[in-house]
């Protein structure tokens, strides 16, 4: 009965987001366009649930690079809306449309000059009149039996917000080194502001050897070198391929002559590579995908200027 009770909470919540989806119009794109153009600031304000929404939204607008912050409406009746300015945009949310304190507080900003838009589950109440864009951020009811509690409705106008966030990060190709340069003190935020080049292996530590290098050959190379691998290049210093530990232990398996084989008869030809610009989170994706432990770094001519070790990136403390 509990699990059931959980159950279809979840699918009433699911069901009215997945709702929300068709009640976007015209007015959405208006709200992205309005933000994209503001040359203040974003100012979410709410009450209650959809106070505590409207932190969540303001702090995710911040996080993709939005000034944004949250605006209690009480503390804005007294004197906090000396914080805003004739350039800036407040985001209301408001579940009824008839919150007093919302609506004592649009006056002052109406005068100002400030722009305002509404997320709510009423586009006919008092404060879908005094706004300039109405989202419709309506549910057939709450996820509570006795539909009170504020579940499906702060979840929609919370995921409105989210949708907002998101699309304004698109329109203004928000990239993830941007998203960095806002979080540098996360694991995240390291991993994407350091770049290959950071933790490659370069000149003499890379381990190279030529298509015709017998397999002895290349095996002490990989051994001195202590990186796995061995990148192969041609006479133009082009990378052709690379010869890894498991190569080896695989062509032992099936060839008794493995020994005197040439390196370029058995080695992978077109490997994965990475260029040195490349931030490192790139790097750790392509590594996990492919289960790749050394990989080789290249120019845009593909010669081979380093050699990056999942092994370093470990001990770098980045994953």
């Amino acid at each position: 009965m509990i699990l059931d009770n959980g159950r279809d909470v979840i699918k009433k919540e699911a069901e009215a987001i997945a709702e929300l989806a068709s009640k976007l119009d015209d007015n959405f794109t208006k709200a992205v366009e309005l933000i994209l153009k503001c040359q203040g600031r974003v100012i979410v304000t709410g009450i209650g649930k959809s106070g505590l929404v409207g932190k969540k939204v303001a702090a995710t607008l911040s996080s993709t690079g939005i000034s944004a912050f949250f605006l209690h409406p009480t503390e804005g009746i007294h004197g906090d809306l000396g914080l805003v300015r004739s350039e800036d945009i407040l985001i209301v949310i408001s579940k009824s449309g008839a919150t007093d304190e919302l609506y004592q507080i649009l006056p002052t900003i109406k005068r100002l000059g400030a722009k305002i838009i509404l997320l709510t589950g009423q586009l006919d109440s008092p404060l879908s009149a005094k706004c300039d864009i109405v989202l419709d951020c309506s549910v057939k009811s709450e996820a509570c039996p006795n539909n009170l509690v504020p579940t499906s409705s702060s979840t929609a106008a919370l995921v409105m917000g989210d949708a907002l966030a998101i699309a304004l990060l698109k329109e203004r190709d928000f990239s993830p080194e941007d998203y960095a340069y806002l979080h540098p003190g996360g694991l995240l935020g390291r991993r994407l502001l350091m770049h290959v080049e950071d933790l490659m292996h370069i000149n003499s530590e890379i381990p190279i050897v030529k298509p015709g290098t017998i397999v002895r050959d290349t095996m002490l190379e990989i051994s001195g070198k202590r990186l796995g691998a061995a990148l192969v290049v041609d006479d133009n210093n082009i990378l052709v391929g690379i010869f890894t530990d498991g190569d080896l232990r695989r062509l032992a398996q099936k060839d008794d002559n493995f020994f005197s084989r040439l390196t370029g008869e058995v080695m992978i030809k077109n490997p994965k590579t990475i260029s040195p610009d490349a931030i490192l989170d790139e790097a750790l994706v392509l590594m996990e995908n492919f289960s790749i432990t050394a990989l080789p770094v290249v120019d845009k001519n593909n010669h081979p200027v380093g050699i990056i070790h999942l092994h370093d990136i470990l001990k770098s403390k980045l994953v």
